[in-house]
């Protein structure tokens, strides 16, 4: 006699006997294992007793010459370009010396005749002389032969003091390089005629950079002289550099603003004259408190008036610690700690209230 089973409890059947070898099958034990968890941390740096101000200037270089000729004439050469570097001494244009030549060989002539003239009259002078002391001249000639002779000498110091100045003009035809440096504008061209003074090339010095700054007059006695400055470039993107304040103007040039410049300690070749800069002014502002400025997301509260706590990890243990700090006030929206942390210190600044003192933790990573 064959017994019919119902489909319905046929596959349940089967469902239980699969349950029952899988869950007989896995033998191995589940681990559950704890995650460590990732904190966003800060490293703790010495912050200044002010406040920080931010203006935009320019980039120039320290030693920045407009050059000329000396002397005006014709334009005989321009040995150099815009951009191209140069070296002290090196000539770098020339005028046509050919009028001022001929003003040296003119006054080379002059001189000599003065000097012909010196010998001519001092002999006269000699032979009034002689004759006057053997009682046989009249001293009337002495004197007028006297007098000649010590305007022929004057001459010849006026001729010799007219070659030299003809001489120095001839050299002022050769424009040198004061310093080594690169071109930084060039406005004139050969066979041009030049005024003496007119302003041909610029030149900016190498090395040494600068920011020169405009400040509002609401903020110019608010910065010192050697006050320390932090320097961004918008096109240098995580280019920065510091400096300190190396000259604070005594008058307002426009806008009310004071000139300012920043000189920057150990500029790169990067940083180039004509470049926009952001400069960050410490200012001297003495009501503030010295301290670190942390952000208040980074600091647990604590029953006490301007007290809290801050987690900082120890790279040695992997843990962090509860540590409790003292706020002496706020600036830019951050706490100024004045007690509990050093200089390098590395602090969670995210998470804080799920943290614990002695807590494994690992650094998030970027």
């Amino acid at each position: 006699m064959w017994f019919t089973m119902p489909k319905q409890t046929l596959r349940r059947m089967v469902w239980l006997l699969c349950l029952l070898v899988a869950l007989t099958a896995c033998k191995e034990k589940t681990e559950i294992i704890e995650a460590v968890r990732a904190i966003k941390t800060i490293t703790v740096s010495d912050q200044p007793a002010g406040q920080i101000l931010k203006f935009s200037g320019l980039v120039a270089a320290v030693d920045s010459s407009g050059l000329s000729f000396e002397v005006g004439g014709q334009v005989a050469a321009v040995n150099v370009d815009i951009g191209d570097r140069v070296e002290k001494g090196q000539v770098l244009a020339e005028l046509d010396p050919e009028s001022y030549q001929l003003n040296v060989d003119a006054a080379k002539a002059e001189l000599a005749k003065a000097r012909d003239n010196v010998t001519k009259t001092k002999a006269q002078y000699e032979r009034h002389k002689r004759i006057y002391e053997q009682g046989a001249g009249a001293k009337s000639y002495l004197d007028v032969s006297e007098f000649n002779f010590k305007s022929a000498a004057s001459a010849v110091n006026y001729q010799m003091a007219k070659l030299d100045l003809a001489n120095r003009d001839l050299r002022k035809t050769r424009l040198f390089s004061p310093y080594d440096g690169t071109i930084a504008s060039r406005s004139v061209q050969p066979h041009e005629e030049v005024a003496a003074g007119k302003e041909i090339l610029n030149i900016n010095a190498t090395g040494k950079r600068e920011i020169q700054l405009a400040v509002p007059e609401t903020a110019i006695d608010r910065i010192t002289i050697d006050a320390k400055a932090t320097i961004t470039f918008p096109t240098l993107p995580g280019e920065s550099a510091n400096g300190r304040i190396s000259y604070i103007g005594s008058a307002a040039i426009q806008s009310n603003a004071f000139p300012v410049k920043v000189e920057l300690n150990d500029p790169n070749e990067k940083i180039l004259p004509g470049m926009t800069a952001e400069a960050n002014l410490i200012t001297t502002d003495t009501q503030l408190a010295i301290g670190y400025l942390v952000p208040l997301q980074a600091i647990l509260p604590a029953q006490e008036s301007n007290q809290g706590f801050v987690f900082v990890y120890d790279n040695q243990t992997s843990t962090v610690k509860k540590t409790p700090v003292h706020a002496a006030g706020m600036d830019r929206k951050k706490a100024i700690i004045s007690e509990g942390l050093t200089t390098g210190d590395i602090i969670a600044v995210a998470g804080v209230s799920f943290l614990a003192d002695g807590m494994e933790v690992k650094l998030l990573q970027p």
